[in-house]
């Protein structure tokens, strides 16, 4: 029989479909703020009007926007962040932009809370690994919340975790707290055309990761298999739209459902594999696109995971649409017909490396939780060298 428990979070509500300007708006007035803080993509508020539409329409709430936020969410950013809407007299952060703005929105509004001034402030907030055990601190809740505008779709605003990078260590790192999570989530495809091809076609395959280690979670149940297939059905059709026709919005929307829909199980605590353990190692080790760690790993992880999840597997090729195929062939066809990389090499990743890099893994919680099951380096470094 099936057991378990599912946690939800505190995010309020989800608006789709509708102006991202005009609902920020509407947030706002709901929620009683006098000044409202962006933090925004720098191309998106540099090179579009975009923000610029969000602060005619704000008005007098408009209390300033941030634009720096590198990829991973180091910590200064944050910290840099953190300060420029505290001098502003923030009581409402609007992030606008891909995952990195919003993991790093996340975190600022910890740092909002708690005085943070200096990156070294955010060291007693950060979850631990210990063999394979998460040690997450208590804190106080953020009075300051988040209302988030996505345009990609790694679909990280439905998540209570941030994840930002320690540059001095080139190491990403867990910060979590449920009250983290954006208070409101506003997905509108229009401000999405702005997302470079690569950019959204790749975050796309992240939320396939996503769907597709919560189906083959050891955490697994009805209610999130649901949930995790739809997702895979609408991303696969979706993903493919954009490509064919980058102004489809319809098609943008869809693939926005879908990554929702990829986020479910992990929301409700869900433990993922080693794709996502990996990834985030890549990510914030070795400067690897957040994306493109997906594109490149999640197929290998696949295999490797077969003797254990082979059966599994087969749902999940089915609902690609190619039934009978192996899931990893399936996924490898579909990531390559998105131009994306398919090995470490393309991504940069030295083979010397490595090492480092399966050692880091064993810092991630998710390495414990694989399918199959991981217990050192060594393992790390089977699938590492298949990617290579």
């Amino acid at each position: 029989m099936q057991s378990g428990t599912m946690v939800f979070s505190q995010m309020n509500r989800v608006i789709f479909g509708k102006p991202a300007a005009a609902s920020i708006v509407a947030e706002s007035e709901r929620l009683g703020a006098k000044r409202v803080f962006v933090l925004s993509g720098q191309t998106l508020n540099r090179r579009t009007s975009e923000v610029a539409k969000v602060k005619a329409a704000l008005g007098e709430r408009f209390g300033g926007v941030f634009d720096h936020m590198p990829a991973h969410s180091p910590r200064d950013a944050v910290v840099a962040c953190a300060n420029a809407a505290r001098e502003a007299g923030c009581d409402l952060l609007v992030t606008i932009g891909g995952g990195s703005v919003t993991d790093g929105g996340k975190a600022v509004t910890i740092c909002l809370e708690h005085d943070i001034r200096d990156m070294d402030g955010l060291e007693p907030f950060r979850a631990v690994v210990n063999n394979g055990k998460r040690d997450v601190p208590n804190f106080r809740a953020p009075k300051v919340r988040q209302v988030a505008v996505p345009t990609t779709l790694s679909a990280g605003e439905f998540n209570a975790r941030a994840g930002i990078t320690e540059p001095r260590l080139r190491l990403k790192q867990s910060f979590m707290h449920a009250a983290i999570v954006p208070e409101s989530v506003i997905l509108d495809p229009a401000i999405t055309v702005h997302t470079p091809e690569w950019l959204w076609l790749s975050s796309g395959v992240r939320a396939v990761d996503h769907a597709v280690e919560t189906y083959l979670s050891l955490d697994a149940n009805d209610y999130t298999d649901g949930t995790s297939l739809q997702a895979l059905r609408a991303l696969g059709k979706g993903l493919a739209r954009v490509r064919d026709e980058p102004g489809d919005l319809d098609a943008r929307l869809q693939c926005m459902i879908g990554a929702w829909l990829s986020m479910v199980g992990i929301v409700t605590g869900t433990r993922l594999g080693a794709s996502h353990a990996i990834g985030h190692i890549l990510g914030g080790s070795a400067g690897v696109a957040h994306g493109h760690t997906s594109c490149v790993m999640l197929p290998y992880v696949l295999d490797y995971n077969m003797s254990v999840t082979g059966p599994r597997q087969a749902e999940i090729a089915a609902a690609m649409g190619e039934p009978g195929m192996r899931a990893s062939d399936v996924l490898d066809r579909l990531i390559r017909s998105l131009g994306m990389p398919r090995t470490l090499r393309e991504v940069k990743v030295a083979k010397s490396d490595l090492p480092r890099l399966a050692n880091y893994c064993m810092l991630d919680d998710w390495t414990f939780s694989n399918p199959r099951k991981i217990t050192s380096p060594v393992q790390i470094m089977e699938i590492l060298r298949s990617a290579w």
